[in-house]
């Protein structure tokens, strides 16, 4: 019996992994395919710092190469039950440029027992194009900036289509050394980095800004690095240039880099931060970028799902949501009758109310699809055991920013409202979460009975500061449970410093 479930999961589900080498890191990702689903089960992610190993004659050093030879030899007992078709191998921008590069690879390749392949900047780009389309929503078009360790891409795109791309010679790593080789963090050395960064990109920048993007994705270790500063400080927003000021100027004050000291910078990014940081300013200033969120993929999820073209058509996000609700056994049923409550709220608020770029019909999608998860572990707290799950899981298709968001709303959804949680986003995203709080618990609370039944046309006015829904007469009257729940609604959202009127068409107040 135990070799026929054994067998029974092996056909269910297939390993599929993709390795990236590249300039400043190793990374391999392998995932789990099984019934349309795509699972993450191994992440490795070593420094080796490839770049540094290159001399002014772009021949890249022993020392370099053993390091990289040392990653590969651990790469490789992980992936030998991984049938060759589901691998995929490349290198990046340091053995495109190291004219000793083929040493590397051939023994490379006898460690994995695979071919390596050095894919060129324009497909590099593609690939991380297509990693962030795959496990982000696209919003119209879309800018992709991803800052390795020797090349930085560029892309701009719409769905899962590049329209645009370009695989510049800079990144973290060659410009730490180019321009912070003395150790020491001040104006000259950040200011030289930005001019030759601006010098880069200047020339290729009227490629990308007349598609007038509506959203920028940052797909790199530097945005990310960003992020997780911002967030350790109680900042939840996205990327902006007043960030990245004044983040140099901490810097500065650090002086030298041995002692570069940021509160949320850890530890394993504090050596390439500063140059990295000066590219991504110099990116900001050049291609006028408002704004960036962090992408939940890159060039390895561009190259996992490359070899999964049967699910290139699909809606990644909806799958997604519908995966966790599978594996977290909510009811769907009653998940898709809050959607389409709350959806018709929504609808009602005018669109310039929302924040532009973040996308809050989505956002309040993924809310309301996962608003029960923590069912599975208790009723009485589930909205926190909600938020605390959502906290530790990844959903594809969706931003940082949106993915806390969904979690701050599911903790929300019934009960007093922490509005606590919702203080570290900027004011007007603040406002917007607000809003949608009270459009979810709303639509929570319509759905309460659990059925099908048809429920009425309730209109919905907003003037920025207070919610009013009018129903048909009587309908209140008709469903004592429903207008008691909202009468207690009333008088939550009001401690929380929200206004909320329910009306009949009679003009009775509830």
């Amino acid at each position: 019996m135990a070799r026929d479930i054994i067998n029974i999961s092996q056909q269910q589900s297939q390993l599929y992994a993709a390795i990236d080498l590249g300039s400043n890191s190793f990374h391999m990702v392998i995932v789990s395919v099984s019934a349309g689903s795509v699972q993450i089960i191994g992440k490795v992610k070593q420094k080796i710092r490839l770049a540094a190993g290159l001399d002014e004659n772009m021949i890249l050093d022993d020392a370099s190469m053993r390091r990289g030879w040392r990653c590969l030899s651990a790469f490789a007992e992980r992936i030998m039950d991984i049938p060759a078709e589901n691998l995929r191998v490349v290198a990046t921008a340091t053995l495109r440029l190291a004219k000793n590069a083929e040493v590397f690879l051939q023994k490379g390749e006898e460690i994995l027992n695979h071919p390596i392949n050095v894919i060129s900047g324009e497909e590099e780009a593609r690939q991380i194009y297509l990693g962030v389309a795959y496990t982000s929503a696209n919003i119209g078009h879309t800018l992709v900036i991803d800052i390795g360790g020797a090349s930085t891409e560029i892309i701009v795109g719409e769905g899962f289509k590049p329209a645009q791309l370009t695989s510049l010679n800079m990144g973290c790593v060659t410009f730490l050394e180019r321009h912070f080789t003395d150790g020491q963090l001040n104006q000259q050395n950040f200011d030289a980095a930005i001019n030759a960064a601006k010098a880069l990109i200047q020339p290729v920048a009227e490629m990308f800004i007349p598609y007038n993007w509506n959203q920028c994705m940052g797909a790199s270790g530097t945005p990310q690095a960003i992020v997780e500063i911002l967030v350790g400080q109680g900042i939840n927003d996205s990327i902006r240039l007043e960030y990245l000021h004044n983040l140099m100027h901490k810097c500065i004050e650090c002086k030298e880099l041995q002692h570069l000291d940021i509160v949320g910078l850890d530890e394993t990014r504090k050596q390439p931060f500063p140059s990295g940081l000066a590219i991504l300013i110099s990116l900001f200033e050049v291609l006028d970028i408002q704004e960036m969120q962090i992408s939940g993929g890159a060039l390895r999820e561009g190259l996992i799902y490359g070899m999964l073209e049967n699910m290139r058509e699909d809606n990644v996000r909806q799958n997604a949501l519908f995966q966790i609700a599978q594996r977290f056994y909510i009811d769907t049923a009653q998940a898709i009758r809050v959607t389409a409550a709350a959806n018709e709220l929504f609808e009602q608020i005018p669109d310039n109310v929302w924040q532009a770029n973040f996308d809050a019909e989505g956002v309040l999608q993924g809310a309301t699809m996962l608003h029960e998860i923590g069912l599975l572990i208790e009723y009485k707290n589930c909205h926190l055991h909600g938020a605390y799950i959502l906290k530790h899981l990844d959903i594809q298709g969706y931003s940082r920013l949106q993915h806390d968001a969904i979690r701050d709303l599911v903790g929300n959804f019934r009960q007093n409202i922490n509005i606590d949680s919702l203080n570290n986003y900027q004011q007007h995203l603040r406002e917007n979460l607000m809003l949608l709080t009270s459009i979810l618990r709303i639509a929570v609370i319509l759905c309460i009975r659990r059925n099908d039944g048809n429920l009425p046309h309730v209109n919905l006015e907003y003037n920025g500061q207070s919610l009013t829904l009018t129903f048909p007469n009587n309908w209140l009257k008709s469903h004592p449970l429903i207008d008691a729940e909202l009468a207690n609604e009333k008088w939550l959202q009001h401690r929380a410093g929200w206004l909320l009127e329910c009306k009949q068409t009679s003009s009775e107040i509830s």
